[in-house]
């Protein structure tokens, strides 16, 4: 630590050892939260080679320096106001308490990634406030979450709060001399120190001089060897700042004319119906946090045929459904899979589609299109009314209905955390479905498998036997899927009804056959039909988007629609 020297007769010169010396803490304590995230997630980069870790460190330091610049860039302009008063101690006061505020902040975001960098695996960003920046409740679960289950990154974030406290400098106040040259000499230093300070956080901001761009989270890919270690080089803060303005997709040419480029590719789907429109009831199930490797039917080649993984019902399910050898989601957030699933818009940013400013634009989306030909449409969600932004994702899709915690109006069967257990929920599906006009769309979130992963009390002697709370609720919801289908199965609309069940995202996988690039993506897709006209895996990769063209194929829907995938069962339906 830099100590500001004794003397006072040179007001610049200890003032610029006290904010070196704090710009140094500050860099410190960013560097050993890279340390401490990867310590924390070691597991998640099995290649990492200590011999890359000076390199990483190294580029580490561009994005710590950038980081600090930003945040600190109030306080750099309090510490160098070419006013005499700033040495006086309620400044002095001020001064602290501006830098501790924001460098705690952006530590906080930092201790964040230590846990949640493993449901997303990328370092949180503006796409993240976006997401929960209208949940009353997600502050208290987010507390709940850190203090309850990770009680330890809340201790390293105090003991880092302390550091700040305690290691914080202020600058001495001068002697000042007395005379018109001895003023001027301070108002012009100062000026002079302010005017440089600005260069230098600009400098540190773009990341250098002599870039032609600003610094960017996409080039931390240059100091590693596998792109997701590139969250390593990166901190929280710097890729929050930087992805503030992502919503704004840049539109790019690479063709001349727009028949040009229709001669490679068009969103715009011709169907090849073979025969006349079948109207069927759709039902989507957006399981969450479905990892395709708790499946066993989908999993027969692991352990020598013996694994079983942890959902009984949808394996009996899938000895009478469809799927394929491959499937994926397109994104690793809850608000990533809404638009994937229901408008065939896959992710392209790290800012949900639905926040970004085309979502004004008139999108082709599952329950718009069957609206058409004289469908009902709802979305259910047993969240609180807004969680996850879920009800705009309706919106946006154009459900002509929306069910939330509120419409439930029974908090008797609340979780405590984040909504209504997805039993009792499934349930009020189930009923409400037999109320909607034939034929219908509706589509189901459930939340039970979400983290806390609270499942009722009745049930804390079953499913001992998963290894984790993750897994028992992954049981738990498969059990609700059960007596979901066991109501469902008795009412008139079952019979003529396509169900397809899908996952919004996977979270970090357990076993080494998933711990790969594309196994982390992979979550289940089945389409179900009780009459068994579906049924069988066919060879090939399918994803979350193509799942509302190819439910349109199923139907024999007639009418051209833009979706910016294709039908998994029909290749001529993939261009116009």
């Amino acid at each position: 630590m830099l100590k500001t020297p004794k003397t006072t007769r040179y007001p610049i010169l200890h003032s610029v050892c006290a904010a070196a010396g704090n710009i140094a803490l500050a860099m410190g304590l960013f560097m050993a939260c890279r340390l401490i995230f990867w310590a924390l997630n070691a597991d998640l980069f099995p290649d990492l080679e200590l011999t890359q870790m000076p390199l990483i460190l190294a580029g580490g330091l561009y994005f710590d320096i950038a980081a600090v610049a930003y945040g600190n860039a109030l306080w750099l302009l309090m510490l160098w106001l070419p006013a005499k008063f700033r040495y006086r101690a309620r400044c002095q006061t001020a001064h602290k308490a501006v830098f501790v505020t924001f460098n705690a902040v952006m530590l906080a975001a930092n201790c964040l990634d230590f846990v949640y960098f493993r449901y997303t695996l990328r370092r949180t960003t503006m796409g993240f406030v976006a997401e929960f920046a209208g949940s009353q409740h997600f502050g208290q679960f987010l507390g709940g979450w850190i203090v309850g289950d990770y009680w330890y990154v809340f201790l390293i974030w105090g003991a880092m709060i302390a550091a700040l406290i305690l290691g914080y400098r202020k600058a001495r106040r001068p002697e000042f001399a007395a005379g018109m040259r001895a003023n001027i000499a301070y108002y012009a230093g100062s000026a002079a120190a302010l005017v440089c300070t600005a260069a230098l956080c600009v400098m540190a901001m773009r990341g250098g001089v002599v870039n032609a761009r600003p610094l960017a989270p996409n080039h931390a890919a240059q100091f590693v060897k596998h792109p997701l270690e590139a969250s390593i080089v990166q901190n929280t803060p710097f890729c929050i700042l930087r992805t503030k303005s992502s919503g704004t997709l840049k539109a790019l040419h690479f063709f001349d004319t727009e028949k040009e480029l229709e001669q490679h590719y068009t969103p715009l789907i011709v169907p090849h119906p073979s025969g006349d429109f079948i109207p069927k009831n759709v039902v989507v199930i957006i399981w969450e946090s479905l990892n395709k490797e708790n499946v066993g039917a989908l999993n027969s080649h692991l352990d020598g045929g013996a694994y079983t993984g942890y959902t009984p019902f949808l394996d009996s399910l899938l000895r009478h459904s469809l799927t394929f050898a491959r499937t994926y989601a397109n994104g690793r957030k809850s608000i990533d899979g809404v638009p994937s699933v229901a408008m065939s818009v896959p992710s392209v940013s790290d800012v949900p589609f639905v926040h970004t400013p085309y979502f004004v634009n008139q999108i082709n989306a599952l329950p718009s299109l069957l609206e058409e030909k004289g469908y009902s449409s709802a979305f259910f969600h047993g969240c609180f009314n807004g969680s996850m932004r879920m009800d705009e994702c309706a919106f946006i899709a154009r459900f002509q209905k929306y069910y939330g915690k509120t419409e439930y109006n029974n908090d008797s069967d609340y979780d405590g955390a984040w909504g209504i257990y997805d039993e009792e929920f499934l349930q009020f599906f189930a009923q409400k479905l037999g109320e909607m006009p034939q034929p219908f769309c509706a589509a189901v979130f459930t939340q039970s498998s979400h983290r806390p992963f609270k499942i009722p009390a009745r049930y804390s002697n079953r499913w001992t036997q998963c290894p984790d709370p993750y897994t028992r609720s992954i049981s738990y919801v498969d059990f609700a899927l059960r007596r979901f289908f066991e109501t469902a199965g008795k009412q008139a609309w079952y019979d003529n009804t396509i169900f397809v069940i899908t996952a919004d995202h996977a979270v970090t996988p357990r076993r080494p056959e998933y711990q790969t690039c594309v196994g982390q993506m992979e979550v289940p897709i089945i389409y179900f039909a009780p009459d068994g006209s579906l049924g069988g895996t066919r060879q090939g990769v399918t994803q979350q988007s193509d799942i509302m063209p190819t439910i349109l194929g199923i139907l024999n829907y007639d009418k051209p629609f833009v979706a910016f995938e294709r039908n998994a069962l029909d290749e001529r339906d993939t261009m116009g």
